[in-house]
């Protein structure tokens, strides 16, 4: 492979594609392209069966040729999927099922009418003029690096990734950069990791580079553990080709011609995306031996985890490559020095790579102007829980929370307010309503308590117990602790238990004392991320709602109703008209009382399941 070859690649790429941007004054329209979005979210919503009736309906009305049908990554809206877009008209079709298809193609396919009542109603105008994507509330604040050939490119097909300037950062690294070159201009942009602490990305390739080995490696952490977070996974189904890219640069940067893709094989549209990739990309010269005529080599695997969350710590991660059980090491030695088979190693996550070419090719003075002062560029989030547009978001750095949940998100569903939003997973910590207008970036996040971790955003509204959301995160810490430090192992099972009695209504005001002096010798005692950050959720919520704490200690009571040994059912006489359905629903036959009677409710019986509140069409049951 050589430039003109890729340029030729390119040009015939281009010339193949069909339209892939919308163009609302277009009139001739000569052909179009039928984008259907092939991420896991669409995928489980029968996209695929969408995919393939549109190939054979297409063919059907003999539009072979005139319209392009392609699967691509996710285009980030997941809460209205199985999502497809058609251009030139840009018209986003949302919530689709397989009936709908022959509807699309013989009214706007064929007869240029676009069926406005399957389209993302933000985008029709009241007129019935479409309205541009970039223009409604999800997409207008959003700019999307890391995630620009997501839902743009078929990922299975090279030559799309070519079209849009693919390897030709590598070309210009490998013909025209040394590798100190490349380590300033990383150093300059200000990208930090987007898997964690946001490590500075080129102060971890400069070390690396100065360690000296007859061998080194270049990884790819893409072991998504965080609940609620599939950021990663999105950008290994939806651009592979943009890591395989980075890697090879971050390779030739620090002297090593073998990298590995971690990635957990609970991803398996992600894993097979990967490996089309890398096949693809071997057949053009672009991995392997003298790449674009160089004598620079670089060979990658992908290698998959069993799910553990503890080896998306970096050591953890690479004594399970050596194959080994996933456990933390000792630092130092960093891997940057003594890594993977002991050897100087660099780990960085999958939107980290993701931003790497268009760094390359745009400059460092670009990359930087985006963002805040310490953190630059953009960030993806994957926005989930209590909002109304679920999905992926990428916004740049110092956005607020407010704007992403309120107007990119579209606020809280069914009118209920906004009470916290969870960042980084368990790792993280719990934001209250009056720190939604501090600009997120690393260091501001940390300041209040949370972190940015890799990106899962939870929103939680009125309805959420933060006593017992504090206790979900670290049920999950501690069912994924490794076991290999004390403070980890035993510090977390010991802090559950101190929850759990303040849920149970067991605890008392001195438990509260103990839980923060226990948090705080997790964090400075534990071997690794995993045990250091564990807290988080515990410490926020304690800092943040701790008369939520109170209520439960003192006045044996969960404001929010959800902690089951804490609640009560009652049923209002006044409200009850004695039709006794909810004494027939009642699984333990705990309410009784005579037909046109008001009922009641046994407590002693009563094993608070909710069924009776679920059937009152009458509001006489409340809990309390």
């Amino acid at each position: 492979m050589n430039i003109n070859e890729l340029n030729a690649i390119k040009e015939r790429a281009l010339a193949s594609m069909g339209p892939r941007e919308a163009d609302h004054n277009l009139k001739d329209i000569q052909e179009r392209t039928v984008l259907v979005c092939g991420g896991t979210g669409c995928t489980s919503g029968k996209s695929k069966i969408i995919f393939k009736e549109f190939k054979e309906e297409v063919a059907k009305a003999g539009l072979t040729g005139k319209v392009h049908v392609i699967m691509t990554g996710c285009f980030g809206l997941c809460a209205l999927g199985p999502v497809v877009i058609v251009y030139p008209e840009g018209a986003f079709y949302s919530q689709l099922s397989p009936e709908h298809v022959p509807e699309i193609v013989e009214s706007h396919l064929l007869n240029n009418k676009v069926l406005t009542q399957y389209l993302y109603k933000e985008t029709v105008k009241e007129e019935g003029v479409i309205k541009a994507l970039a223009e409604t509330d999800f997409y207008r604040k959003q700019h999307r690096l890391a995630l620009r050939n997501c839902g743009v490119i078929d990922p299975e097909n090279i030559d799309e990734y070519i079209a849009r300037d693919g390897y030709r950062a590598l070309y210009k690294v490998l013909t025209s950069m040394s590798q100190d070159d490349v380590v300033n201009v990383m150093l300059a942009s200000g990208l930090r990791g987007r898997g964690g602490a946001g490590f500075p990305t080129g102060r971890k390739w400069m070390f690396a580079k100065a360690s000296k080995a007859d061998k080194k490696f270049v990884l790819c952490n893409a072991d998504e553990g965080d609940p609620g977070a599939f950021m990663d996974r999105s950008v290994l189904e939806g651009d592979p080709h943009a890591v395989l890219e980075a890697m090879a640069i971050a390779a030739y940067t620090i002297g090593s011609d073998q990298g590995y893709i971690y990635v957990r094989a609970e991803y398996p549209i992600a894993v097979q995306r990967l490996q089309i990739a890398i096949k693809q990309a071997k057949e053009y010269g672009l991995i392997g031996k003298n790449i674009f005529g160089t004598d620079f080599s670089f060979n990658v695997e992908v290698r998959l985890g069993a799910g553990a969350f503890v080896c998306g710590e970096e050591t953890a991660l690479m004594v399970s490559i050596e194959g080994n059980r996933g456990e933390p090491r000792p630092r130092p030695p960093f891997p940057a020095v003594k890594g993977l088979f002991a050897k100087p190693t660099i780990l960085n996550n999958v939107e980290t790579y993701a931003n790497v070419a268009q760094i390359i090719l745009n400059g460092a003075e670009w990359f930087a102007s985006m963002g805040t002062e310490k953190s630059k560029g953009t960030k993806v989030f994957a926005l989930g829980g209590k909002i109304t547009n679920t999905g992926l978001v990428e916004v740049p750095m110092g956005t607020t929370l407010r704007e992403i949940v309120e107007e990119i998100g579209g606020g809280i569903p069914h009118g209920k307010k906004f009470k916290a939003a969870q960042t980084g997973g368990p790792s993280g910590g719990c934001i209250p309503a009056e720190k939604m207008d501090v600009a997120i970036d690393y260091d501001n996040l940390i300041a209040i308590g949370s972190m940015m971790g890799s990106g899962g955003l939870i929103v939680m509204d009125e309805d959420n117990c933060m006593v017992d959301i504090a206790k979900f995160f670290l049920e999950f810490t501690v069912d994924e602790s490794c076991g290999k430090c004390t403070p980890c192992r035993i510090g977390t099972k010991r802090l559950y238990e101190l929850l759990t009695k303040v849920t149970n209504g067991t605890a008392t005001m001195e438990d509260l004392d103990k839980m923060e002096e226990l948090c705080k010798y997790i964090k400075e005692n534990s071997l690794c991320g995993l045990g250091q950050t564990a807290p988080n959720p515990v410490l926020s919520t304690l800092r943040y709602f701790r008369d939520e704490y109170v209520a439960h200690v003192v006045e044996k009571r969960c404001p929010a109703g959800v902690c089951k040994k804490l609640v009560n059912y009652s049923i209002i006489a006044d409200k009850c008209k004695g039709c006794t359905a909810c004494a027939r629903k009642c699984p333990v036959s705990a309410i009784s009382g005579a037909v046109r009677e008001a009922h009641a409710i046994d407590k002693a019986k009563c094993i608070k399941c909710g069924a009776c509140i679920a059937t009152c069409k009458f509001g006489a049951i409340v809990k309390g």
